[in-house]
């Protein structure tokens, strides 16, 4: 079972139709990238009310203070007022910049997450955590506010390319690691190309959100959702901008097999369940090499997450 602002559908029409039934007469605004601009908002448009489409340019370079001003400046001379929706379609960086935007303007105002990324739609879009980057560090201002609806559609990730398919394919490997030990042995089974991507997605939503409603405000149990990602943040953060720039779920991909190593020396994960961890995910996600003035800047970043 899903909670009720969640719904996995493959009948956008309907879902669509029957989330906004709320904001008939209220504004609606839709912020996109150019990448779901050409790709996803073209699927959505006829089922939406009236409403203004609002663009941003794409990445993590741009998850900032800057992008969001610009946001909050569409909102404002759209005439935004609290009733209004602001509908968040796209990826991680959406979702998060998006959501965080609209929990702060004029001290909240409602949104909702069309995730269209394998990543958004597994982890990013659920469990309420808004943020973006400020300083040169990875969601270091955000808060917590679970969105009013999140619509999955997983043929959206159709129109991704391998790698983001990849990146995302991390946090469901994440989420087995922590929880669920048979579903990691039959996931395992399969590569890339072979995999159940809508069994797998219910199931990450059904993972978290199990998680999430015990500890909303990661207090305690919900820091498990983070395997991977104090030293995976890190690192994407440090190659942020540069040649080896690389995607937040093939950052988390390291944090995992480096915590799990971490996890050996330290609180007796076995030689075996390390090797087999390692094994699948360097098979998926290949190595990266760094330095040692690279390793020191991780350590040094990694303290702030």
């Amino acid at each position: 079972m899903l909670p009720d602002h969640i719904v996995l559908t493959d009948d956008l029409q309907e879902s669509i139709s029957g989330a906004l039934t709320s904001w008939e007469k209220s504004k609606v605004g839709v912020l996109v990238d150019e990448n779901t601009e050409q790709h996803c908002y073209p699927l959505i448009a006829q089922y939406l009310p009236e409403h203004q489409l609002f663009s941003i340019v794409s990445g993590e370079v741009n998850k900032n203070l800057n992008t969001c001003e610009r946001i909050w400046d569409f909102m404002t001379k759209a005439g935004f007022e609290r009733s209004s929706l602001l509908i968040n379609l796209g990826g991680g960086v959406i979702v998060d910049m998006g959501g965080f935007c609209a929990a702060t303007y004029k001290r909240g105002i409602h949104f909702m997450n069309i995730p269209t990324t394998l990543l958004a739609q597994v982890d990013a879009s659920i469990g309420g955590k808004l943020g973006i980057d400020f300083d040169g560090y990875k969601n270091q201002i955000g808060l917590f506010q679970e969105p009013d609806r999140v619509i999955v559609y997983p043929d959206f990730i159709k129109t991704l390319n391998p790698r983001e398919l990849r990146a995302g394919f991390a946090e469901i490997i994440k989420h087995c690691l922590i929880a669920d030990l048979d579903y990691w042995r039959k996931l395992k089974d399969n590569n890339l190309e072979n995999q159940d991507w809508p069994s797998h997605i219910l199931h990450s939503i059904q993972t978290k959100y199990q998680v999430v409603e015990q500890d909303f405000k990661e207090k305690g149990l919900r820091k498990i959702l983070n395997f991977g990602h104090t030293i995976g943040h890190a690192i994407e953060t440090c190659l942020l901008g540069g040649p080896k720039s690389i995607l937040h779920g093939e950052a988390v991909a390291v944090g995992m097999v480096s915590e799990a190593y971490l996890a050996h020396l330290k609180t007796g994960l076995s030689q075996s369940e390390l090797e087999d961890l390692t094994t699948y995910i360097i098979q998926i996600f290949g190595k990266i090499t760094l330095g040692p003035e690279l390793t020191q800047r991780i350590v040094e970043v990694a303290r702030q997450d």
